[in-house]
């Protein structure tokens, strides 16, 4: 088999990868406009391999550098979005900060002339089409291999609380789905997506990255979409549970609590920590209690039981966290995430516009207005 080797980190390095979705700004659609985007940039002097395409043309990504805070983090992706937002002004083009598009058909989109897009979509076939969707995905440096699977299982329990958090897709295809996020349920259609297996160490884990390349069932470690998993390359855990939160202050002080959540696991095991099981069926509907309900869902604690709101529960966790946080320089980020848990969530801003208004365009119009930075 073969061998994997884990880069290691010696501080709880982050980096932050959005996925934000092209708009026409006229009509507020979805439009194939990575390409057009892309050249304006160079254009404009800027030809930044952080900013990338997805399987969507209708998709932009950006990704910080190595960062050492969140504060660092922050002006990274200020900077790179005062970019793209010039050139998507200058190409009639707005960014949308949300998990799924409140109207667009994902039939109607474009794949991205990519042989790996390409072979994807071979394979998957209409799981792959479908996934019109935007996610937020936080990378934290760890030292290695071991520490990150470890990580990862540890986490696990924490992930529905995350998700909660960034709740921004209720609408699928112009209709509201009654889900707070129905971006969750679209990625669980992928063989290799969702909550990850339990494994114990590096071992494990690359006997079944191996496994599945041998068997066929997966080309590369890159099809493995987990919502926690290990990157080996970067030397990091990768939560990719979020969706694409409505705004870059939101995005930053979640980042800042999943780096919190790494760096206190982390030191947990350090220290001689016992691993309490968390049962998955418990993780399992606790996810499904936020994906249907948002900030108002009801989470139950692995641990006592209890079951308790989302604003309790994240304010339990920050509270713990707070020492981490400030050896981290970020308490005022896990600040905003309680005020984020006490709502209105982005998903709920969506459909109080769409109230309102009665026009999904509209929708679409006032938040990608309101996400400038």
């Amino acid at each position: 088999m073969a061998k994997i080797d884990f880069t290691s980190n010696e501080r709880p390095t982050v980096g932050v990868e959005l996925e934000l979705g092209l708009v026409d700004g006229e009509t507020m659609g979805l439009t194939s406009a990575f390409a057009r985007v892309a050249e304006e940039l160079r254009s404009l002097g800027i030809d930044d391999a952080s900013l990338k395409p997805e399987l969507m043309q209708s998709v932009l990504e950006i990704n910080t550098g190595v960062c050492t805070t969140i504060d660092q983090a922050e002006q990274d992706l200020t900077a790179k979005l005062r970019q793209v937002q010039q050139a998507c002004d200058n190409q009639g083009v707005r960014l949308w900060w949300g998990a799924t598009h409140p109207f667009s058909k994902w039939a109607e989109q474009q794949v991205t002339e990519d042989e790996r897009y390409f072979n994807l979509v071979h394979l998957l076939q209409e799981m792959a089409r479908r996934l019109v969707t935007f996610g937020l995905h936080v990378h934290v440096g760890v030292d290695s291999g071991d520490k990150a699977v470890m990580i990862c299982d540890r986490i696990m329990r924490h992930l529905p609380t995350l998700l909660s958090l960034s709740c921004s897709s209720p609408f699928w295809e112009g209709r509201d789905t009654g889900l707070h996020s129905h971006r969750s349920k679209v990625m669980e259609g992928l063989p290799t997506a969702g909550l990850p297996t339990l494994m114990r160490n590096w071992s494990e884990y690359v006997w079944l990255v191996n496994h599945m390349i041998d068997t066929g069932f997966i080309n590369s470690i890159r099809e493995i979409w987990w919502d926690v998993r290990p990157h080996h390359n970067f030397g990091t855990v990768e939560v990719r549970v979020c969706d694409m939160p409505g705004n870059l202050q939101d995005t930053l002080a979640i980042a800042a609590l999943v780096q919190c959540l790494v760096k206190g696991l982390s030191d947990e095991i350090e220290e001689g920590a016992y691993q309490h099981d968390c049962h998955p069926m418990m993780v399992a509907q606790n996810k499904w209690r936020a994906t249907r309900f948002g900030v108002r869902a009801q989470l139950v604690d692995s641990y006592t039981h209890e079951v308790l709101p989302v604003v309790a529960a994240v304010t339990r966790l920050t509270s713990r966290l707070r020492g981490v946080a400030e050896e981290l320089g970020c308490v005022d980020r896990l600040q905003h995430c309680i005020q984020m848990a006490d709502g209105p969530s982005a998903a709920e801003r969506q459909l109080a516009i769409l109230n309102e208004t009665r026009s999904p365009q509209e929708v679409v119009r006032q938040l990608t207005a309101a996400a400038r930075v």
